[in-house]
């Protein structure tokens, strides 16, 4: 399981408590990494090697320079939709960078939970478009909550179910669930 933390807000002390009551009641293997932005990607690198980005309009920068590991929530773009494509925040030259510098795409399930269905439906075609990308180019890809709360969470079925509906094939969803990074 791996916490990801704002590196801005990080407060080490306090989480390392948090931490150790949870490892001290479960044998769950946790690690600990930041979600990073332009401004403190830098500083970010000296102190962790787990780095995750959250797509913004500088998803280039950040696959171009091979500090992170991840990068999440491409679909949810704000750019609106092309008439023959959607704005999914992946393209051909993204795909072909991030393979290049062994970049992961993350596809976040918990994005479609607590929305209205318009907003939901569009971001199940961005991710279905991505999926096809992330296929063709041979792009990394990992599936997670990305949650902010316990109630975000679903079982692994309901997520294998989810994904084949969206077009990935059952393979490469267990190796994207499977992920370690």
């Amino acid at each position: 399981m791996y916490f990801l933390y704002n590196f801005d807000d990080y407060n080490e002390e306090k989480i390392t408590k948090k931490l150790e009551s949870i490892n001290y009641h479960n044998n769950i293997v946790i690690e600990t990494g930041f979600i990073v932005n332009q401004k403190n990607i830098n500083k970010a690198s000296q102190q962790s090697k787990l780095l995750f980005a959250k797509s913004s309009d500088k998803d280039r920068f950040f696959i171009e320079s091979k500090k992170i590991r991840l990068i999440y929530g491409v679909e949810k773009s704000y750019k609106k939709d092309y008439l023959h494509q959607r704005a999914s925040g992946l393209n051909h030259t993204i795909c072909e960078l991030a393979k290049k510098n062994k970049i992961t795409v993350g596809l976040s399930y918990s994005s479609l939970l607590n929305r209205n269905p318009a907003i939901s439906s569009l971001l199940m075609g961005r991710m279905m478009q991505n999926i096809v990308l992330c296929q063709k180019y041979k792009v990394s890809t990992v599936i997670g909550s990305f949650a902010e709360n316990p109630y975000h969470l679903r079982a692994p079925h309901d997520i294998i179910s989810l994904f084949t509906m969206l077009g990935m094939n059952r393979k490469k969803i267990k190796e994207a669930l499977a992920f370690n990074i």
